[in-house]
């Protein structure tokens, strides 16, 4: 009979178990993105965020904030921001109230593409998830997200 691993143990296996879903479902998910939208993972979920900011009638985001909401250092949110507005995606406009803070917008353009991989993102979603559940390490982790879903 083999003792039951240690609380911490169990966390970490947890936790290495929900990074490997991420990844796998990321992976997907930039595939099918960048093949059929010209997209990343990571500049999709920017025009989300911002575009949300738009309902939301918040509008834009400063860097800092753009930063902190897609999880990236400031220098990459930049890099990332520079090559979006290159492709006429996003725009930067300085505050007018403080001329050191620059605001970031999603543009038309940006919207259109954003509407356009939203289809493609959630299929993606559904597929990756779909396989995920069909490994048993991961079936509790991806029944946790529906159920977040549902809420």
């Amino acid at each position: 009979m083999t003792a039951a691993a240690p609380p911490s143990t169990a966390l970490a296996q947890h936790w290495c178990a929900l990074s490997a879903l991420h990844e796998g479902i990321a992976d997907h998910i930039e595939r099918r993105l960048e093949a059929e939208h010209g997209l990343s993972v990571r500049e999709f979920s920017l025009l989300t965020v911002l575009d949300r900011q738009i309902e939301g009638k918040g509008g834009h985001l400063q860097m800092r904030q753009v930063a902190e909401a897609i999880v990236l250092s400031q220098s990459a949110t930049t890099r990332l921001v520079t090559r979006m507005e290159d492709r006429g995606l996003l725009e930067r406009t300085i505050c007018a109230d403080d001329r050191r803070g620059i605001y970031t917008n999603v543009t038309e353009s940006g919207r259109a593409l954003l509407e356009a991989a939203r289809p493609t993102h959630d299929r993606a979603l559904g597929e990756a998830l779909e396989r995920a559940r069909k490994n048993p390490e991961f079936e509790p982790l991806v029944e946790a997200l529906e159920r977040i879903g549902e809420g």
